[in-house]
């Protein structure tokens, strides 16, 4: 009787320790091995508040997610690597902007895709950017006087 409560007992710890992971990784919005899709980057002079793992979305629908973001060897510029859904594809006139979600929120990518025919190839580049407005230094300069 003692060993089958101890059995019993240990298969509900592992059960519940098998639910939090899924929950984990289900409300985390983690993507374990998963690299397909429509890749392409965009150079940004400043990506202040933008993390790996967050949504690019295109007329408030997520489309994609940030892969990630790295310093340019050849200049001060920000290159983040967007992850597109598998069907998604850009014009070459598309302007890619960091905004915010809220007055407080998470930065996100926002695509505005163009009216050009031509398309904008895997791992290719959008060349029109917004970079994120940093209202601490906007503030700043206000209370300072330094808006003119």
């Amino acid at each position: 009787m003692k060993g089958y409560r101890e059995t019993a007992v240990g298969f509900f710890v592992l059960l519940g320790l098998l639910c939090v992971g899924y929950l984990t990784i289900k409300l985390g919005r983690m993507e374990l091995l998963s690299n397909e899709g429509y890749r392409v980057i965009a150079r940004f002079s400043s990506v202040a508040g933008l993390r790996v793992g967050a949504d690019v979305e295109i007329a408030g629908v997520p489309v994609g997610k940030v892969a990630s973001i790295e310093l340019a060897k050849d200049s001060a510029t920000a290159v983040v690597t967007l992850r597109l859904q598998p069907h998604l594809r850009l014009s070459d006139d598309t302007i890619a902007a960091i905004k915010t979600s809220g007055l407080i929120g998470d930065k996100y990518v926002n695509l505005a895709p163009g009216g050009s025919l031509d398309m904008i190839a895997q791992g290719g580049e959008i060349l029109e950017t917004q970079s994120v407005i940093d209202i601490e230094s906007l503030i700043g300069k206000f209370a300072f006087g330094g808006v003119q």
